[in-house]
């Protein structure tokens, strides 16, 4: 005897919703268009979260993956996935111990911009009895981690040349743009030879094959895709995977509304630089404006609306950051055509470390 299919209305909100097939539909264009510019692509986890859209991924034709924390790594390789870019510093012999038991059964890199975190990735590859992938980081103008200077680069990288568990497998940078390119320019005409340079970010995705030298791509929110990148004009709204349900809970006066959920779901980014105003898009309310969070309740001025949500009435939302938004929740509910089919645990989530 089968159970009757649950209709994702039917679902308790709050409560973060995946559309499959949109997900299928992201993930299959981002790899066509990699394969046709002859790039590499290694999506970033950290926005997912979730082994099985990774090794969706890869069985798409993905090189790999990008993860950010050791504890993200760990999940990944549990589930099977054998090729790990960590793109953060790694610091310590704590963090050592943990890069060498995770280098004994996958091959590993992890990036680097400062010889502390040398050391760390060269301590982990002693100890794992085979060499480490590092990536020389710099700074593409984030003003983030990176060597800010080609000297510092090319010290950086005789330095891994030199050192006992490593192998110097190129450079990586934080977004791609045109400072990229002159970047990895002037490193190779300093004679170093370039294996692989990994560029990143969704935003931009399109113009990866435009940026002279980049060869690989880590882009993460493409998966799902999210009001900031519609903004952006990355994305559309049709191309938006993941949704959060919620309830109107109050009307206290007639332009304002209260959801059922607050900063613990919907997070507290905004739209970079201020394009758009609210905490998230009500998809069917657009002149709605989300303005103000406490923890569990969300507040809506409805005073741009013709019309209005009522009392009770079910609503969806498109998230400014889903990056957060995935890690604000254990569970997942993947649907289909409306249909729920499954509640998958966020195996991933808040791993800091």
């Amino acid at each position: 005897m089968t159970s009757e299919p649950i209709a994702i209305t039917a679902l308790e909100t709050p409560v973060p919703v995946i559309d499959l097939d949109v997900v299928g539909r992201n993930l299959s264009r981002m790899q066509a268009y990699a394969d046709s510019h002859g790039l590499a692509l290694r999506p970033h986890i950290k926005t997912h979260k979730l082994p099985r859209f990774a090794q969706a991924q890869v069985e798409l034709g993905a090189v790999g993956i990008t993860c950010q924390k050791l504890g993200e790594a760990e999940v990944m390789a549990d589930a099977g996935l054998d090729d790990i870019l960590i793109s953060y510093p790694l610091i310590g012999p704590d963090k050592a111990r943990r890069l060498a038991a995770l280098a004994r059964r996958a091959t590993m890199r992890a990036a680097i911009d400062n010889p502390l975190a040398l050391e760390t990735v060269a301590l982990a590859g002693q100890e794992a009895g085979r060499p480490i992938g590092v990536l020389v980081e710099f700074d593409s103008g984030m003003k983030r981690t990176g060597v800010t200077s080609v000297q510092e680069a090319l010290a950086l990288i005789a330095q891994v040349k030199a050192a006992d568990g490593l192998r110097f497998d190129g450079l990586m940078t934080y977004p791609s743009s045109a400072a990229t390119a002159e970047f990895v320019r002037a490193v190779k005409e300093a004679g170093v030879a370039l294996p692989m340079v990994s560029g990143g970010g969704t935003p931009r995705a399109a113009y990866a094959h435009e940026i002279e030298g980049v060869t690989e791509m880590r882009v993460g929110t493409y998966i799902y895709n999210d009001r900031t990148l519609v903004e952006l004009g990355a994305a559309g709204l049709g191309d938006c995977a993941l949704h959060v349900h919620a309830t109107v809970i109050s009307r206290p006066t007639e332009s304002r509304a209260i959801l059922d959920c607050g900063s613990k779901t919907l997070s507290s980014d905004l739209i970079p630089r201020g394009a758009s105003a609210g905490y998230g898009l009500l998809i069917d309310y657009p002149d709605a404006v989300i303005e103000r969070l406490s923890e569990e309740h969300g507040m809506v001025d409805l005073s741009g609306c013709a019309v209005k949500p009522a009392l009770g009435e079910r609503v969806r939302i498109l998230p400014n950051h889903v990056c957060v938004v995935t890690n604000l929740h254990n569970e997942v509910v993947v649907s289909r055509n409306g249909l729920v089919e499954g509640i998958w645990p966020v195996a991933a989530r808040g791993l800091t470390r």
